[in-house]
């Protein structure tokens, strides 16, 4: 199997999802955050409590985003088409 055969299964077949559930994982911490920051709004210690979901919320988004765009960026510089049918390649 050639180097760019491997790098670009391990990016459409792993790391891409992975990155997927993470972000998706962090938009939920987000979105309970602004729920309990909307809903709790006399308390203030749930307030506080809630910023910060939403701040890490945002922080963990960022950084899933960041890392899709280094990949892309690295698998784009090497020349590795991710987005290629992966059924095609010879074995």
């Amino acid at each position: 199997m050639k180097i760019e055969q491997f790098i670009s299964k391990l990016s459409s077949e792993i790391l891409n999802p992975l990155i997927l559930l993470l972000f998706a994982l962090a938009m939920l911490y987000f979105v309970y955050g602004l729920i309990r920051f909307i809903a709790q709004g006399g308390d203030e210690d749930v307030r506080s409590t809630a910023k910060r979901h939403i701040l890490y919320g945002l922080f963990g988004m960022f950084i899933m985003f960041s890392a899709f765009a280094l990949i892309r960026l690295v698998t784009g510089t090497l020349g590795i088409d991710t987005s290629k049918n992966l059924d095609t390649i010879e074995k």
